[in-house]
């Protein structure tokens, strides 16, 4: 038995729950699309656990969770997961007007981000038996003109959860909506990340920008609380008031 699946657990948010994670003894199963990262997050996660003295394992599963068969056979592999946590996600592209962004960039994004959030739902039903929590984002709560398709594809996983919380019960299913978070993905972008993270800081009430371990730890209390289903926590220092 996994008691945590963390798919997107090769970097970022995702790796910083699987650090919390395995601090604590707990066994844990990265999943993503590149095995290469997968293998170099497991690796470093073993030894920080071998450090502690704690009997965590971990392992990696190459998948796409945009590619249904890739979602069924990580389930059908996977005789029970106590908690599924989804952190995966796409930004190649995805920013601009909408007549200037690709359709197959925009189906792309929608296939991971939230088809890719359903089929889990779906293969996941009979595995998991504590929670699924999904991650979307601050542009779902305030689109700027230049981010539509990404806002609708974290706007729609508010509704999907709600959906998946009464189908799956008692599994229970949330959301939580990082705002600006320093990860990975940013250097994706092709931005001034200092510069827009110091503009962003002055703005936000919380006057910074949010770590991965703060996104780590909203999602850890998520997964415990056995009271919460079909919620959205929102985690972004303030951003929806600015």
């Amino acid at each position: 038995m996994t008691d945590v699946m963390i798919i997107g657990g090769g970097s970022g948010m995702g790796f910083a729950l699987a650090r919390l994670l395995v601090a604590e003894g707990a066994d844990v199963t990265l999943v993503g699309r590149s095995a290469d990262r997968l293998d170099r997050a497991r690796d470093a996660l073993g030894r920080e656990a071998d450090l502690s003295g704690q009997q965590a394992k971990v392992r990696s599963v190459p998948a796409d969770i945009g590619r249904e068969a890739d979602v069924a056979e990580l389930f059908a592999g996977a005789e029970r997961v106590e908690h599924v946590v989804v952190t995966a996600a796409d930004a190649t592209g995805v920013y601009g007007r909408s007549g200037d962004i690709a359709v197959d960039t925009a189906r792309a994004v929608l296939d991971t981000k939230l088809l890719g959030a359903w089929l889990v739902g779906r293969y996941a039903a009979g595995v998991v038996t504590g929670s699924i929590t999904f991650t979307s984002g601050i542009n779902a709560y305030r689109p700027n003109g230049a981010n539509t398709i990404m806002a609708a594809a974290n706007g729609g996983l508010a509704s999907l959860a709600s959906g998946l919380a009464i189908e799956l019960a008692p599994v229970r299913v949330n959301v939580v909506s990082p705002g600006w978070v320093d990860t990975p993905i940013w250097d994706d972008l092709g931005m001034d990340k200092d510069a827009a993270f110091a503009e962003m800081a002055r703005r936000l009430p919380a006057r910074r920008i949010g770590s991965a371990d703060d996104i780590a730890r909203a999602l850890l209390s998520v997964m415990r609380n056995p009271f919460t289903t079909a919620a959205v926590l929102h985690v972004d220092g303030g951003h929806r008031l600015v």
